[in-house]
């Protein structure tokens, strides 16, 4: 699994690369973020794959229903506007107005909601 630990502002998450292709990513990111006692993750736009993007295949509901279970806050860079397209877009609209899951078409932000800095 591809990922890193970086803290910032006395506060640690983990930035994910690796693109997300099956249930089993899924789980290795939560036992990443358990073994190491973080529930912050930052997923950079290389994580979504087609697999994820197109929800007739399931996996990101289930990711995100894994996620909400256990508790692990999520932010997302997606840059490229095709990748918020149709049905997609429309969940990813939903989710940016919860408290669990966000996406964001920069570092900075994504990185400040989920360390909650103002």
């Amino acid at each position: 699994m591809n990922y890193k630990i970086v803290e910032n502002t006395n506060k640690k998450y983990i930035e994910v690369k690796q693109p997300i292709t099956c249930e089993s990513d899924v789980l290795d990111i939560i036992g990443i973020c358990i073994s190491n006692d973080i529930r912050l993750l930052l997923f950079k736009e290389e994580a979504f794959t087609e697999e994820f993007i197109n929800l007739k295949l399931g996996l990101a509901g289930i990711a995100l229903q894994k996620f909400i279970n256990y508790n692990i806050k999520v932010s997302a860079i997606i840059e490229d506007n095709k990748k918020i397209d149709g049905r997609f877009g429309e969940l990813i609209y939903e989710l940016n107005r919860s408290n669990n899951f966000r996406v964001f078409n920069n570092i900075e932000d994504a990185e400040n909601w989920i360390l909650n800095i103002k």
